[in-house]
């Protein structure tokens, strides 16, 4: 009976929220309270500098304190300087401090900080801490839910330092931006819920954008995205990352993920 429950408990809780499991961005929502999920992300971007591709790694780890509040930590590896190495990690936390939940829809905020170190050389222009730069993030973000379509807004700002004294951020790069991210996300399949175990289809358009302060260098991106959950468990996120303006040197902006996700629910019981 226990077990039972249980499995009710994440067949409702994936019914509401699987349409905004986003890739590259973070909904308002957050892991189950005492759950655990564990996620590696893969991608291989064209590289502007050189001829070839650059692989990346993110395996990270989520887990839902309660309700409102969850901690992940990451892990970074690229071939950037052509062997796969580790180069740094991030800790983040997100709060969600407002909700307002329907039969068919709700609205969630979450506010949310990141700190990351790196230890790789310091060769483009735009900032990214995941990854690539040494810095903090902070910022909130607001998820709407409406039927089967999820819409996700986030508005932050980052801040970088030097990656090591050896790799010191460059004085003509400017060291704050400003991030803005706009996802949809749409349950496709099933049509109607029968089964826990059956296999939801998710279709994801996001918008990823920044502006650099000092100078107003911008880019935004565009990420299309197909997300597969299988048992209301394990998830398969497949994507490609597409350039769509840009005034700022970038080493990498085009490529394709495979994200690959599972979640331990209720681990406390």
């Amino acid at each position: 009976m226990k077990k039972f429950l249980v499995l009710v408990i994440v067949f409702i809780f994936q019914k509401g929220t699987s349409q905004e499991l986003f890739l590259v961005t973070d909904p308002a929502s957050n892991v189950p309270a005492n759950s655990l999920a564990i996620n590696v992300l893969q991608s291989a971007f064209q590289s502007e500098m050189t001829s070839g591709s650059i692989y990346s790694i993110m395996p990270e780890v989520t887990y839902g304190l309660n309700r409102n509040l969850m901690l992940r930590a990451s892990a970074f590896a690229s071939n950037k300087n052509d062997n796969l190495e580790a180069e740094g990690g991030s800790i983040y936390a997100k709060y969600r401090f407002y909700s307002e939940d329907d039969i068919n829809s709700h609205f969630r905020m979450a506010a949310f900080g990141r700190y990351s170190f790196n230890n790789s050389n310091v060769i483009q222009e735009q900032i990214e801490i995941m990854g690539n730069n040494t810095g903090f993030e902070t910022g909130i973000v607001a998820t709407k839910l409406i039927k089967k379509l999820a819409i996700s807004s986030t508005v932050s700002f980052e801040k970088v330092f030097d990656n090591t004294s050896n790799h010191a951020f460059p004085d003509n790069f400017g060291s704050t931006a400003t991030n803005y991210t706009l996802s949809f996300g749409k349950l496709m399949y099933p049509k109607k819920y029968t089964s826990l175990k059956q296999t939801n289809i998710n279709l994801m358009l996001e918008f990823v954008g920044q502006t650099i302060n000092e100078n107003g260098k911008s880019y935004l991106d565009a990420v299309p995205v197909i997300q597969f959950i299988f048992n209301s468990q394990a998830r398969l996120d497949l994507a490609y990352r597409r350039e769509l303006i840009s005034s700022m040197n970038r080493n990498a902006s085009n490529g394709v993920y495979l994200n690959l996700y599972y979640t331990f629910f209720n681990l406390k019981n």
